[in-house]
């Protein structure tokens, strides 16, 4: 079972027992305001997801990690990679996302456990390209993209929801030469 270790948090595939403190999370506006057309989620829907993330780890061999913290073992939220099918004008492609909770903003966090996931990417996962998008105003992620040393590449419009997106990239030849 795939599990990575950073200073401060655990990167590892889901068990049943995130889906309640995950679904929490979902449930926060203020996290999800940035998320599609900013709406909250429940329980049911968390749980969807966590089927649909595993059965990409199961197909794929990457996928979303759950995140913990390394000194409690909290569930924090989630980064790692997936399948935008949200935006088809930039597949065939993998993205890069994260999502934590509230409380755990402004620590760094998000950006320690992306780095772990992107790391994962270009060296296990083997992926060549690796996209990251958000919604044209979430400036918190966008630092968190450049910090990784991705590009901006288009500007466009989110299909659903009409909402103004960034996509950011990287090549694994970028990555490598930055490390």
């Amino acid at each position: 079972m795939i599990r990575i270790e950073t200073p401060r948090l655990v990167l590892r595939r889901w068990s049943d027992e995130d889906v309640h403190p995950f679904a929490r999370i979902n449930a926060d506006p203020e996290v999800m305001r940035w998320i599609g057309d900013g709406s909250v989620r429940d329980e049911e829907q968390a749980r969807r997801l966590v089927e649909q993330v595993e059965g990409l780890w199961e197909a794929e061999g990457y996928g979303l990690f759950a995140v913990e913290l390394r000194e409690t073992g909290e569930f924090a939220g989630f980064a790692g990679l997936a399948v935008p099918h949200f935006l088809p004008e930039v597949l065939p492609a993998v993205e890069i996302g994260w999502r934590l909770a509230r409380p755990l903003w402004g620590r760094g966090l998000a950006t320690e456990a992306a780095r772990a996931a992107l790391r994962y990417a270009f060296t296990d996962g083997g992926l060549e390209r690796i996209v990251s998008i958000c919604q044209i105003g979430n400036t918190a992620s966008e630092r968190i993209m450049v910090r990784l040393g991705m590009r901006p590449d288009r500007d466009t419009v989110r299909p659903g929801t009409d909402r103004p997106t960034r996509v950011y990239a990287m090549t694994r030849a970028q990555y490598q030469a930055q490390h």
